[in-house]
């Protein structure tokens, strides 16, 4: 029974992320974010990083899936925060979103999609993931407080921020990032998922 719960959790969370991305695509296309309040857009990209935490907190079924996938999988996955950086330089390079957010964000996201790159490289031990996450959760920290300012100050160039690709950060891998940084500290804190167990990500 178990194994089947986390499959069906398997199926749910894929099914979820392809049905976010694919809304964010339509959103930013279809002109909806340029038409929301700014602050809303805020919380917009905070309620994608405390959602998934909460259906973590509170759903047995997907914490015995994320332990499955464990820290290599959840570290793994920002690699993918290189291709950011260097989304967020072609922006800044078009003067499409305000220099020191490029800067803060996109310097964090290749620093911290280089640290996801090495740990996965090296033999992987605690320290290296802690390590890792801690930066990576910092980095995060400083990129949306950065944002978030920038909003607060009403800066026309944060506009950039709603048109493809650039939407698909904010608003679908920050979620998912600062989410997965969150499940891998309660990871670590439990002594769990050091290992892929393959055998029922599978499944």
């Amino acid at each position: 029974m178990g194994r089947e719960i986390q499959r069906r959790a398997k199926v749910v969370l894929l099914s979820v992320l392809v049905i976010w991305g694919l809304a964010v695509i339509v959103a930013a296309e279809t002109g909806v974010y340029q038409g929301v309040y700014p602050v809303i857009l805020a919380g917009v990209i905070a309620l994608g990083v405390v959602v998934p935490v909460i259906v973590y907190a509170t759903s047995s079924a997907f914490r015995g899936y994320i332990e499955a996938i464990g820290l290599r999988s959840l570290t793994g996955f920002h690699v993918w925060r290189i291709a950011a950086a260097l989304v967020f330089f072609w922006y800044g390079a078009q003067n499409l979103l305000p220099e020191a957010f490029v800067r803060n964000a996109g310097w964090g996201d290749l620093i911290a999609g280089l640290m996801a790159l090495g740990v996965m490289l090296l033999p992987k031990t605690r320290n290296r993931y802690l390590a890792f996450h801690i930066f990576g959760f910092a980095d995060f920290v400083v990129a949306v407080g950065t944002g978030l300012t920038f909003f607060l100050l009403d800066d026309p160039r944060m506009s950039g921020i709603e048109t493809l690709p650039m939407a698909l950060i904010p608003f679908y891998g920050v979620g998912i990032s600062g989410a997965s940084h969150i499940m891998a500290f309660d990871l670590m804190r439990r002594g769990l998922g050091s290992e892929v167990k393959s055998a029922v990500v599978q499944a």
